[in-house]
């Protein structure tokens, strides 16, 4: 497993009913600070994607926003970050998160966090990147979820084995346990 610096965060740009949420993004914030890992992050200013980005700066860490211009246009972008790129689409915003980070954490939010999550996932499936992904499952937000993609594998969607490109943990020591102990390995390899 490389080593891991820079953790890209997909959450929500609201901050959802559970005090919890935000309380442990912003503990997830000043973990990643402490442990010098700059964060990679959706570039907004409103919800969880301002909580995640205020508490790593607020405690000495670097952010790296990646927003696209029309929501910059929209003046939904967070400026004052350690840097701010923009992009012309949703989808290159993606692609720039990916190649500007180490691992990936999932924090609660909306559909468009379920986007993310799922697209590093089948990017990882796809063997395009190797990178861990965590779901930061607080107060059992993602259980349905991750019970969803069981299904997929019962199903005969994905092989069994697909589960372990993600893990699902309750807390910030079992999310950096995991990438610790992460090996991407595919069940079957793809041929050009």
């Amino acid at each position: 497993m490389p080593t891991i610096k820079n953790v890209c965060v997909f959450c929500g740009s609201n901050h959802g009913l559970d005090p919890a949420f935000k309380r442990e993004t912003e503990a997830l914030g000043r973990y990643l600070a402490s442990h010098h890992h700059p964060v990679v992050y959706g570039g907004g200013k409103e919800g969880l994607m301002g909580t995640i980005a205020t508490a790593t700066m607020d405690a000495g860490g670097e952010v790296i926003g990646i927003i696209p211009t029309f929501l910059a246009e929209m003046n939904l972008a967070k400026t004052d970050v350690t840097r701010l790129i923009q992009t012309a689409t949703m989808d290159e915003r993606k692609d720039e998160m990916m190649r500007q980070s180490d691992a990936f954490i999932v924090l609660p939010g909306g559909f468009g966090t379920f986007e993310e999550f799922t697209t590093m996932l089948s990017w990882s499936q796809l063997n395009v990147h190797q990178k861990p992904i965590a779901l930061f499952n607080i107060d059992h937000y993602f259980d349905d979820l991750v019970a969803m993609m069981q299904k997929c594998c019962d199903a005969g969607f994905a092989p069994q084995e697909n589960m372990d490109l993600f893990i699902d943990a309750a807390t910030i020591d079992q999310m950096f346990t995991g990438f610790q102990n992460f090996q991407h390995q595919l069940p079957y390899k793809y041929t050009n």
